[in-house]
C-alpha cells in the first residue's frame, strides 16, 4: 500500500504526496467583490511552500448572492480570472497542484437579501426563508455553474471540485429534507446535481479530474444515511465525477455524537469500495500518523487536513519530518533542519 508521502496520479493530475488542503472559507473583509486578494495569495502560497500535494481553494460561488457571506470568493465574471490565476501560478511554482471548489450556498447564503433554494425551507431559527427557484431558474443555475467551471479552467487549475456537501445548494436538491418540489427537479432529486456534473464535463478537459465533495450522512431526524449517499454518488459518477471528497452533515444544525479523530474515514472507505473510485478522506486527520495509516490501510487515496493546516502552513513539512525525516520546504529553508558544524 502507498504511504502519505507517495505520489498520486489520476488522469493528467500527479501530486507529489497525498496530502490535501481542503477548501476552507477565509471570510476576508477585503474580498467583497468576490476576487481573491493578497490575503488569499499568501494563505494558499504558504501551504504550497509548506509541502501540500493538492490545495483546494475555498468555496467559490457562481453568483454574488450564492455566497455564504459577502466576504467570500466568486467566479461569476471573467474579471475574476486573473486574481485566481495569480494564486494558481504561485502554488505551481512551489510544487503544489490546485483545484477550485465551485458552489452555491442556497438557503445558507446569509447576506443575500432573499436566498434561493429548491424549496422555501429555512436552515434554522434566525435564518431567512429562501425563495423557491422556478424550473427555468434551476436550468439557468446550471448554466452559471458551467460558466464558473470554464473560468476555473481558464485560471489554470489542475482539477475542479463541485461542492455537493454541507447543506449547500446541490446538497439541498438531493436531500429529501429540503427538496419538496413537484417538478422534474423534485421528482428526481439528483437531477440538478447530475446536470451540474454534466456541465462540468462539457468545459473541463477529459484529462482533468472532476472532484465532488459530498456529505455521506445527515445528522438530522429523517435525514438520509450512507445507502442513499452511495446511490447519488453512483449517479454523479455516471455523469462524470472522478474522485469523491467524503465529508458529512451540514443540512441541519445537528452534528455527530462523536467527532473524534478520523470520524469520517469509514464513510470515505465505503464510497471507495462500493464505487471503485479514488476518495479523499477528511475530518480530524491532523495527527500525521493517523493520516498516514488511513492511506496505508487503503481506506482512502488522499488525506485532507483542514484545521491542522489553518494552524500551521507547514503541516505537511512537519508531518514528513515526523514520519520519514525529510523536509518538504524549498532549499531556502533547508538549513533550518540541519545542525551547524
Amino acid at each position: 500500500m502507498p504511504t502519505l508521502f507517495d505520489p498520486f496520479t489520476f488522469k493528467n493530475l500527479t501530486l507529489r504526496n497525498r496530502i490535501v488542503m481542503p477548501p476552507m472559507c477565509q471570510y476576508s473583509v477585503w474580498a467583497k467583490d468576490g476576487k481573491p486578494n493578497d490575503w488569499h495569495f499568501v494563505h494558499y502560497t504558504s501551504r504550497a511552500i509548506g509541502g501540500a500535494g493538492l490545495i483546494i481553494i475555498e468555496m467559490t460561488d457562481v453568483e454574488p448572492d450564492g455566497r455564504i457571506t459577502d466576504y467570500d470568493l466568486g467566479l461569476w465574471s471573467d474579471d475574476h480570472i486573473p486574481a485566481f490565476r495569480r494564486i494558481v501560478d504561485s502554488c505551481h511554482t512551489y510544487g503544489s497542484k490546485v483545484a477550485i471548489q465551485i458552489g452555491h450556498a442556497g438557503r445558507k447564503a446569509q447576506d443575500a437579501p432573499v436566498p434561493v433554494a429548491p424549496s422555501p425551507v429555512p436552515f434554522a431559527e434566525g435564518f431567512k426563508t429562501p425563495r423557491e427557484l422556478t424550473t427555468e431558474e434551476v436550468r439557468a443555475m446550471v448554466a452559471k455553474f458551467e460558466a464558473a467551471f470554464r473560468r476555473a479552467v481558464a485560471a489554470g487549475v489542475d482539477a475542479v471540485e463541485i461542492h455537493g456537501a454541507h447543506g449547500y445548494l446541490i446538497h439541498q436538491f438531493h436531500s429529501p429534507l429540503t427538496n419538496r418540489r413537484t417538478d422534474a427537479y423534485g421528482k428526481d432529486k439528483m437531477r440538478f446535481g447530475v446536470e451540474v456534473v454534466e456541465a462540468a464535463r462539457r468545459v473541463v478537459p477529459e484529462s482533468m479530474p472532476v472532484l465532488m465533495r459530498i456529505s455521506a450522512v445527515e445528522y438530522a431526524e429523517g435525514g438520509y444515511g450512507l445507502d442513499y449517499a452511495l446511490e447519488f454518488c453512483r449517479r454523479y459518477k455516471e455523469a462524470g465525477v472522478d474522485i469523491f471528497h467524503v465529508s458529512s452533515g451540514g443540512e441541519s444544525p445537528a452534528g455527530p455524537a462523536n467527532a473524534g479523530p478520523g470520524y469520517q474515514v469509514e464513510f470515505a472507505h465505503a464510497v471507495k469500495t462500493a464505487l471503485n473510485v479514488p476518495v479523499i478522506a477528511v475530518g480530524r486527520l491532523e495527527d500525521p500518523r493517523l493520516a498516514d495509516r488511513v492511506i496505508r490501510e487503503g481506506k482512502a487515496d488522499l488525506a485532507a487536513v483542514a484545521r491542522g493546516m489553518l494552524r500551521n502552513p507547514y503541516w505537511a513539512d512537519e508531518a514528513s519530518l515526523l514520519l520519514k525525516g525529510e523536509p518538504l520546504t524549498p532549499k531556502a529553508y533547508r538549513r533550518a533542519y540541519t545542525l551547524p558544524r
